[in-house]
């Protein structure tokens, strides 16, 4: 059910949707077993992996992890231009996130490290130099950045803008929150201790970013909640203001996340640059061109954190999208809904045309919108639908959780054969339908990177606040036990998916070449150096493609169905090609507007592909095919092995 945000307030929106998703309250809840795992599990231990770590801090996997960024930083990222020139506007802001949630996992490693008794003078100030390299990258993507295209792009494309400064300034607060100093005893000789306390105390120098951070972030959030919309399919996210109407899983997700977290850690904004409203500006206009401005102009205006108006923006899309009727047979989130013969003029206003295309990052972002409404609100429910929604991944790329194995036997496949496609994956590995043959295109390419970030976002472990937490949500705050027990609840679920999470690892750590680029199919990694001549693809071995329009990696189709009938490029329904590549050289990826006639792609200070991927296809390794190694499946390989070392390095 989704509340009209046109005639309700934004207080009386928020209280009224807190009170719809009310379920079983945290109160209510303070007795009862939160297991988030299926029932013929709850009474099982933790998987074998879990059992028998034998590290306290798992140096090795820390060491893979620190490799994996060194390669994606040094090998793609411009320093002079501020951005990794072979990405595109989208997937770059994806980096970025990818780099903020690699900061964050150093600075958990000094915790842990300190809190587990490891001796850490030496390495606090190796981990503080490799902190201050990559957030100095991040600074300098700031202003490479290329805001003024994504100004004019789909409304998912300004949201990952959102997330990924949102995620920064959370870092920022976090880090500067600690003592971002040596040890105590650290450099002291003779009694003489350096640096000294006025050097020690010092604010971390980060902190000075997170306004401009914070400004971009409210910039790109206003830009794009303009996207929601009540008069069609009552409510949703719309994907693409040049497209016809289409409310697909992925945009109403990061709006979801993006505005939770605005609620949680936009820390206000006092910038009114460089956007006025037409409104501010024509009341500035009337004014004598040498008077002061008055309080109701853009230069008096503030926005403050914590404001209601962005947790009843989450909310109302959360209510939205869980009754949209968005989940298949799998409960796996298809791609989205067009509205039937909404171009031929007919009055119809419903969602009732599903694409039942299945991409991993559909799957993932929304578990980070779950978690942090949970820590508005904490009802279980919300911990419920995400562990849900992951058990339901993990069994769709062919894992029993029971076992802790995949469902097919690897070692009966016959050289060059596939194992049977599962829904999104096969024999236990997250795939993109797109893999198997080398056929992902840029998007596709960053979508099991994002699944793997937002899956380690709702994982993190659960801390109970103190007791003047200003955005808890609850009329009376859950005790104590309720806390433990959740906490956990919730961890000994996260734990058992760690098999899962180890199989995908290890096999996408298979894919790496000889310069430490991971590949894209990370399935390749397990069928034993398999040659690209020799594979072999049965009818199971392929997604089903009825009722499916692959248009993040073949193309948004020149149809009635997509595009308005006078921005169908020349062909149209009878051959117009999808719109995907840029058409004068073939390398860069068209942005998704459905007619190359209303943009052009954006042009990365004259890069060529081959900074971005492999050209030549080696027959010996298939994940030279297509777009080859680039970037974004770097980004991939980053994220799964921070997945698996954040999850195993949490307390028993």
């Amino acid at each position: 059910m989704a509340i009209d945000s046109t005639t309700a307030t934004p207080g009386n929106r928020l209280i009224f949707a807190i009170l719809l998703l009310r379920r079983p309250t945290a109160a209510s809840a303070a007795g009862q077993s939160f297991s988030f795992l299926p029932p013929h599990m709850a009474g099982m231990g933790q998987p074998v992996i879990a059992k028998e770590r034998d590290y306290v801090f798992n140096i090795t996997l820390f060491d893979e992890i620190i490799h994996a960024i060194d390669v994606m930083q040094e090998a793609y990222f411009q320093v002079w231009v501020g951005t990794w020139p072979s990405a595109i506007d989208w997937t770059a802001a994806v980096l970025g996130t990818h780099i903020a949630g690699t900061l964050e996992t150093l600075h958990r490693s000094l915790e842990i490290a300190a809190s587990r008794g490891i001796e850490i003078s030496e390495g606090w100030s190796a981990t503080e130099n490799t902190i201050s390299l990559y957030f100095s990258q991040l600074i300098g993507f700031y202003f490479g950045q290329n805001i003024f295209a994504l100004r004019q792009e789909a409304y998912d494309d300004m949201l990952w803008v959102v997330l990924g400064w949102l995620d920064t300034v959370k870092f920022v607060d976090g880090y500067s929150s600690t003592p971002s100093r040596p040890p105590f005893g650290f450099g002291e000789i003779k009694g003489v201790a350096f640096p000294t306390e006025t050097l020690r105390n010092r604010t971390w120098h980060g902190t000075l970013w997170t306004p401009a951070f914070a400004h971009r972030a409210r910039i790109f959030w206003e830009l794009a909640a303009a996207g929601w919309d009540t008069t069609l399919c009552g409510g949703g996210m719309n994907w693409n203001p040049r497209l016809l109407p289409y409310k697909n899983a992925i945009t109403n997700e990061l709006y979801i996340a993006a505005s939770v977290m605005m609620y949680l850690h936009f820390p206000g904004d006092d910038n009114n640059s460089p956007f006025i409203s037409s409104e501010q500006s024509n009341k500035q206009q009337q004014q004598p061109i040498m008077s002061p401005p008055s309080p109701g102009t853009s230069r008096h205006k503030k926005w403050y954190p914590h404001d209601p108006k962005y947790l009843a923006a989450a909310l109302d899309a959360y209510n939205w999208l869980i009754s949209s009727n968005m989940t298949n047979a799998l409960g796996l989130f298809t791609d989205g809904f067009h509205i039937s013969g909404y171009s031929s003029g007919s009055n119809n206003t419903q969602c009732d045309e599903r694409d039942e295309m299945l991409y991993t990052y559909n799957q993932g972002v929304i578990l980070t919108g779950q978690r942090n409404l949970f820590s508005v609100d904490p009802n279980p429910s919300y911990l419920r639908a995400g562990h849900a929604l992951i058990q339901n991944v993990i069994r769709a790329t062919g894992w029993d959780l029971a076992r802790d194995s995949p469902v097919d036997d690897l070692d009966d496949l016959q050289p060059g054969e596939i194992p049977p496609w599962r829904g999104l994956g096969r024999a236990g590995i997250l795939e993109e339908v797109c893999d198997a043959k080398g056929e992902c295109s840029q998007d596709g390419q960053t979508f099991k990177g994002i699944w793997m970030h937002h899956f380690t976002a709702f994982c993190s472990p659960i801390i109970q606040p103190p007791p003047d937490y200003s955005t808890l949500k609850t009329s009376q705050p859950p005790s104590p036990e309720f806390w433990k027990g959740i906490a956990n609840d919730h961890q000994a679920a996260c734990q058992r998916y760690l098999g899962w999470l180890k199989h995908n690892a290890h096999a996408a750590a298979r894919t790496r070449d000889g310069e430490g680029k991971f590949g894209m199919w990370w399935t390749a990694g397990l069928l034993n150096n398999v040659k690209t001549s020799e594979l072999r693809f049965g009818p199971d071995s392929l997604a089903p493609t009825e009722g499916v329009t692959d248009y993040r990696n073949q193309g948004v189709p020149q149809t009635s169905e997509w595009v308005a009938e006078e921005e169908l490029v020349l062909g149209g329904e009878s051959g117009g090609r999808p719109v995907i590549y840029d058409g004068q050289d073939n390398k860069l990826q068209h942005p998704m507007t459905g007619s190359r006639r209303s943009r052009k792609a954006t042009k990365k200070m004259g890069y060529k592909m081959n900074e971005g991927g492999s050209r030549k296809a080696v027959d010996d390794d298939p994940n030279t095919r297509g777009r080859g190694r680039t970037v974004e499946t770097q980004s991939g390989g980053l994220a799964v092995l921070r997945a698996l070392w954040e999850l195993s390095v949490q307390e028993d």
